[in-house]
């Protein structure tokens, strides 16, 4: 599992509608006392909370993000497109986690580096199960990198 020097596994949650982020933070809770989730509600706030710009100076590295494709101010597209283009920022696994069903933005996104793409399931049940399946894989089953970060 990678974890930081306190054994807390550091998730960031960029994420606009209220309902998802209180359900994801709930299954989080649920799942591990190690998980810290931080939040963001759109792309310009998730680049300067990874960035450490601004109110994020102090701002946890990331050992996994959880990107939705349509945020405001900022697409997840373009923050995704970004975070792997810069070499501070793209070994950090980046997941998308979206209602998109389109083949077309599945593809971009693999075509950008997406580690994974998650469609979020509308039923409650499959929510709770694929979130606790991500942290299982992610923090159970991968090996991350404990370096470069």
């Amino acid at each position: 599992m990678n974890m930081d020097g306190e054994g807390t596994i550091e998730i960031l949650l960029a994420e606009d509608n209220p309902a998802d982020v209180r359900l994801t933070e709930l299954v989080f809770k649920e799942c591990r006392e190690s998980i810290r989730l931080s939040v963001v509600l759109d792309g310009m706030e998730c680049m300067n909370f990874l960035q450490k710009k601004g109110e994020y100076a102090n701002a946890p590295r990331p050992n996994i993000i959880l990107l939705d494709l349509n945020l405001p101010k900022k697409d997840g597209r373009t923050a995704l497109a970004e975070i792997k283009s810069d070499p501070e920022l793209k070994q950090i696994p980046v997941a998308i986690l979206t209602a998109s069903t389109a083949e077309e933005d599945i593809l971009q996104a693999y075509r950008m580096h997406a580690n994974c793409y998650l469609i979020k399931p509308v039923e409650l049940d499959r929510f709770i199960e694929m979130v606790k399946s991500l942290i299982d894989f992610w923090f159970g089953t991968a090996k991350l990198p404990t370096r470069g970060r």
